[in-house]
């Protein structure tokens, strides 16, 4: 085993994240320094999980090159660092790639963060671009999209209901979430149903978008809504990038309503956030395979529509 080599950690404190720290309000303060002035110009957000180790077979100086030369917000999908999220896995394994952007990045957790101390290298390392301390879920805007980020790995009723509050209060055309275990997955970790209620609450309030990692692979679905129903129209489409740096896995079953799955090499999800559409376009590292490109409308149905 080759360790990399230890990087003092440094990062610069922004007003509004403080705020964030310090109140809890309906219309969330931690704003990312992405934020176009221009909400009719279209907002990146770049997106991955399953990030570094300190092993040389650990892919994540490749994805943190490619990502460090691309605009946008990024999007951690949890498991940002094997194998147990301690502070010595943070400070030596993660941050000598991956903190030259972490002025950038705007993480959920994952279930390795949680080997330690009940996450607490992962909050201590990114602070409150990691929203309340120790509660790993928040929300922000990008250009005209609301995004949230949670925690797939505690609190779900709790957090739950905190997201329905949210959404019922700031109610937007286009909505975007993300966390670290996907519902669905052809991967070797099984679908995992304990965040089919946060899935649910997204789908019913409009939400296009759901970003997850937890599977080394990437995989795009069609839009479903949270009990694996195919809806053209008001379906929430479910991306798997889990596909940072650690050891990719093959599939292991093909699920319902999955149209594109991956395996060729690591790379990233870029976002383009439009006012009423959205893109995506898979970027692999250099030399891998290209894979997966489009782009959608946000949905014209409302909340009300989607019961029915």
């Amino acid at each position: 085993m080759k360790l990399k080599p230890f990087c003092v950690l440094a990062a610069s404190t922004l007003t509004a994240v403080v705020v964030l720290a310090c109140r809890d309000e309906s219309e969330s303060t931690l704003q990312p320094s992405e934020v176009n002035a221009d909400v009719t110009a279209p907002a990146i957000l770049l997106a991955v999980g399953d990030i570094a180790g300190c092993p040389e077979r650990y892919q994540d100086e490749a994805t943190a090159e490619l990502v460090s030369e691309l605009p946008g917000t990024i999007a951690l999908l949890g498991d940002v660092v094997y194998q147990d999220g301690t502070r010595f896995e943070f400070r030596n394994c993660f941050d000598p790639s991956w903190g030259r952007v972490l002025d950038r990045s705007r993480p959920s957790p994952g279930n390795h963060e949680y080997r330690t101390d009940q996450a607490g290298p992962y909050y201590e390392y990114f602070g409150t671009r990691a929203g309340p301390s120790g509660r790993g879920y928040y929300t922000y805007k990008l250009g005209t999209w609301r995004i949230y980020s949670l925690n797939s790995e505690r609190n779900i009723p709790e957090q739950t209901a905190w997201l329905e509050t949210h959404l019922a209060a700031n109610p937007s055309k286009c909505i975007l979430a993300y966390w670290h275990k996907p519902l669905y997955t052809g991967g070797r970790n099984p679908n995992d149903s304990t965040v089919r209620p946060l899935f649910d609450a997204l789908n019913r309030a409009g939400a296009e978008v759901v970003l997850n990692g937890h599977n080394h692979h990437y995989e795009r679905f069609a839009p479903q809504d949270a009990f694996g129903n195919f809806m053209p129209k008001g379906g929430t489409r479910e991306f798997v990038i889990g596909t940072g740096g650690s050891q990719l896995e093959e599939f292991v079953t093909v699920q319902p309503n999955s149209l594109v799955r991956y395996v060729a090499g690591w790379g990233v999800l870029r976002m383009t956030l439009s006012p009423g559409s959205y893109g995506w376009k898979f970027l692999p590292v250099l030399g891998a395979a290209e894979a997966d490109t489009g782009s959608a409308n946000c949905s014209p149905l409302t909340k009300a529509a989607r019961r029915q």
